[in-house]
């Protein structure tokens, strides 16, 4: 009894005895890397977030259903929102220096540049889409918008392009 009320208070007043057990209570790999953002890529990345998301709110929010391009237009610019958002994430977060089994820098390469192609596509058909609506009407002002943003985000695409291209050639050589 006497030696039970000792282990209680032992562990109550922060001394440890040999029969309270030690537990790492804190095992999280990954951290908050807020340097990320300050870097082009990661400022690049932003800008293709936002732009993206601003051409799939901008067409969503019309009766784009009723033109097939459209369909397109929205397929491409959720899938590589959806895309591009993940990627963020898991370099924000520092997975891409936790699971080196995967070459994040071919990864990166190929997603920026083929979403810079599909979305050179989908800027032009957005932008000849436009036409269909009548000028002044709120399907011509959000598909024109669309259709801007649609080249901007191109933009950030083919320069997140030549940096994960730059990024992987550093890489290749080093290999």
């Amino acid at each position: 009894m006497r030696q039970c009320t000792m282990e209680r208070a032992a562990v109550v007043s922060g001394c440890r005895t040999p029969s309270v057990p030690e537990y790492n209570i804190s095992t999280s790999t990954l951290a908050f890397n807020q340097h990320f953002i300050t870097t082009a890529k990661g400022i690049l990345l932003l800008a293709e977030i936002v732009c993206g998301m601003l051409v799939w709110i901008l067409v969503g929010g019309t009766h784009y259903f009723h033109l097939s391009a459209l369909c397109w237009v929205m397929f491409v610019a959720i899938l590589c929102w959806i895309l591009t958002v993940s990627l963020f994430i898991i370099y924000l977060i520092g997975a891409h220096k936790r699971i080196p089994q995967v070459p994040w820098t071919t990864v990166s390469l190929c997603l920026h540049c083929s979403a810079a192609v599909l979305y050179l596509v989908t800027a032009v058909v957005d932008a000849l889409t436009v036409t269909e609506a009548i000028r002044g009407r709120h399907n011509y002002n959000c598909w024109a918008a669309s259709a801007f943003f649609a080249f901007l985000t191109t933009l950030c695409y083919a320069g997140s392009s030549y940096l994960s291209f730059c990024d992987w050639k550093t890489t290749e050589e080093q290999q």
